[in-house]
């Protein structure tokens, strides 16, 4: 009796996931978080409008979602300023940029990426056989003038910059942007993920051309929108990339509520500005708490902020074991030297509490440790 019979490439690849969810990490010590500050989740939620949404259509899931995200694409669109046959809708940027990956890269095609950003993508590429490219950040931001040169070198079809950045927080001008644009070599891609642009300052989004067949721009309703667990996303690129993901999506991929809560949601822009006005509070309060232990606060323009450990890796890791340890979920960056640093979500003024009550004691442990 024999088993699957999976393809070299597949058989190659390590048995591992990008992230270990917190449910997992409650499973295994036995109770649930009293803060959940590590997903970069928006803890203050979706506006009531989209819960009210979503609510409705849960009677009518018997249907299938129209494959085609009409109504949210037209909404989108008048919100953007484009047309609906700039956008593609999917199930989050995780799930369109494996779409976007398994559309362009084929096995032994370059991807060029920093070293340390976003680890989904990551995963896409070598999943799809793709060779990474990896540079290192510089003063804690993506390098792009360095990404897109790597990329012109390694005839890239992918190059992949996230603006604001994650794990870091920190971002670019639109206006650097948009002069490196010309740096993109013929035939590769620039992937601008922006899931954290609704929290970033005025002048960071570039104005690119929508026509411009050198980028593809990702969005998404899971940060500034609080509709993680819906899983929607949209990319914003020329016409004749959007129809392409047309041979290769899942056309039923996404779920017929979650599109109708997102289109609520995008319509009630009085609570995406609270929600906004809530996060930079929130940011604040982290700020205060890092410094008042001794600590540094990044800038950041997303809803999260990465916190300066001031010593190595091994310490920064030593800290956010003992802070899960108290039930206090955070996450910090994988690669050095940015792994120097916590990374705090926005949360709630419990949940500041709950971070500041546990910061001191997890840094005593990790400074004396047995």
């Amino acid at each position: 009796m024999t088993g699957p019979r999976y393809p070299s490439l597949i058989a190659s690849l390590p048995e591992t996931v990008p992230f270990v969810g917190p449910e997992v990490q409650e499973r295994a010590r036995g109770a649930e978080f009293d803060a959940r500050l590590g997903a970069n989740e928006n803890v203050f939620g979706p506006s009531p409008r989209a819960i009210a949404a979503l609510q409705a259509e849960a009677a009518e899931v018997w249907k299938y979602a129209d494959p085609t995200n009409f109504d949210l694409r037209n909404a989108l669109s008048a919100h953007i300023g484009c047309t609906p046959e700039h956008l593609i809708v999917g199930e989050g940027i995780d799930g369109l940029l494996g779409y976007l990956t398994r559309l362009l890269v084929e096995q032994g095609d370059a991807v060029v990426t920093s070293d340390g950003a976003y680890p989904t993508f990551n995963y896409h590429v070598t999943g799809f056989g793709g060779v990474l490219h990896k540079l290192p950040y510089r003063d804690d931001r993506e390098d792009l003038i360095a990404l897109l040169d790597k990329a012109a070198e390694v005839d890239a079809k992918l190059v992949y910059f996230a603006n604001p950045d994650n794990p870091m927080g920190t971002w670019i001008t639109g206006a650097q942007i948009e002069a490196a644009l010309d740096r993109i070599p013929d035939g590769c891609v620039m992937i601008l993920d922006e899931a954290y642009i609704e929290f970033a300052p005025d002048g960071t989004a570039p104005t690119i051309a929508f026509d411009d067949p050198r980028v593809i721009r990702f969005r998404t309703f899971s940060k500034g929108y609080g509709m993680a667990g819906a899983r929607v996303g949209y990319g914003i690129a020329n016409p004749s990339l959007i129809r392409a993901f047309d041979k290769i999506r899942n056309h039923f991929g996404m779920n017929r509520s979650a599109q109708a809560g997102a289109l609520a949601a995008l319509q009630d822009a009085d609570w995406l500005a609270q929600t906004v006005q809530n996060v930079t509070e929130a940011k604040t309060e982290i700020g205060r708490i890092a410094e008042e232990n001794g600590l540094t606060a990044l800038p950041s323009a997303t809803n999260f902020v990465a916190v300066d450990c001031g010593r190595d890796g091994d310490f920064a890791r030593a800290v956010l074991a003992n802070l899960i340890a108290q039930g206090v979920f955070v996450r910090m960056p994988f690669v050095a030297p940015q792994d120097r640093c916590i990374r705090i979500s926005a949360g709630r003024p419990q949940d500041m509490a709950a971070f500041a009550a546990a910061l001191p004691i997890a840094l005593e442990a990790a400074q004396n440790p047995g």
